[in-house]
């Protein structure tokens, strides 16, 4: 137990004149700490921080698919006379399914090289082409079954999203949730301290669209059809508040 006596009160006396001090006095490990309470006419502003979360879950109806087309052969021309064939009978495929958003993303024709006792010995060329584009997620699995037939030989990769406008209204109920969710915290807190909130004083929001829920499929290995299912996506947010009381 620690005690607190004042042995001088002249001391007390002498400094009452100049100026009068609120002190509050807290004893952490045997050191006094003396707080300056506020002068008359003043009230200290007392801070509540808390942060609320929120989610909303919404159906992930389009997908981002990039697939195309390799070739193997002897001389660079052949490889690529064949890669541009077989290229434009996809996109033939692929532009009667009516997709969005079809653009080229990668183009390449390079050398297929042996190593064998420290020579370099020329095999062939390789090409690709390679495209992605949006379609609705239900439509994937008939739409890549079509692409492999025309003469697809790579699915790289299957994404899962949705459009900007229902993002966006996710978004706004996360973001409604997430200031439910911190407005809540704090009034537990200062009903169990018996205190009253006076008002908020600051705001910070935090909310970023949900990452694209990937899905891998190699052609090799899909079924006679394919199967694709594409489920929900999940829009988080929080919100920051820091309330007087």
């Amino acid at each position: 137990m620690f005690e607190l006596t004042v042995v001088n009160t002249a001391i007390k006396e002498t400094l009452a004149p100049i100026y009068t001090l609120g002190l509050a006095a807290l004893l952490f490990g045997g050191a006094v700490v003396i707080a300056k309470q506020p002068a008359m006419g003043q009230e200290a502003q007392r801070i509540l921080m808390v942060t609320g979360r929120g989610t909303e879950a919404i159906s992930a109806t389009l997908a981002q698919v990039s697939l195309g087309v390799e070739v193997q052969g002897r001389t660079a021309q052949e490889v690529q006379q064949e890669v541009a064939r077989r290229a434009n009978a996809v996109l033939a495929v692929l532009r009667g399914r009516e997709v969005s958003q079809l653009q080229t993303t990668g183009l390449s024709l390079m050398p297929n090289y042996e190593y064998k006792e420290n020579r370099r010995i020329l095999l062939g060329y390789i090409g690709r082409n390679t495209v992605s584009f949006r379609i609705a997620s239900d439509r994937v699995g008939p739409l890549l079954d079509a692409a492999v037939q025309a003469g697809a030989t790579m699915i790289e990769n299957i994404s899962f999203t949705a459009p900007e406008a229902t993002i966006a209204a996710a978004q706004r109920t996360a973001l409604q949730r997430a200031t439910q969710d911190a407005q809540s915290q704090a009034q537990a807190v200062l009903s169990a301290l018996n205190l009253q909130p006076r008002q908020v004083v600051s705001i910070q929001i935090h909310q970023a669209a949900p990452p694209p829920r990937p899905l891998a499929v190699r052609a090799a290995t899909m079924a006679d059809s394919t199967p694709v299912v594409s489920g929900e996506l999940q829009v988080e947010a929080s919100v920051t508040l820091q309330i007087s009381y």
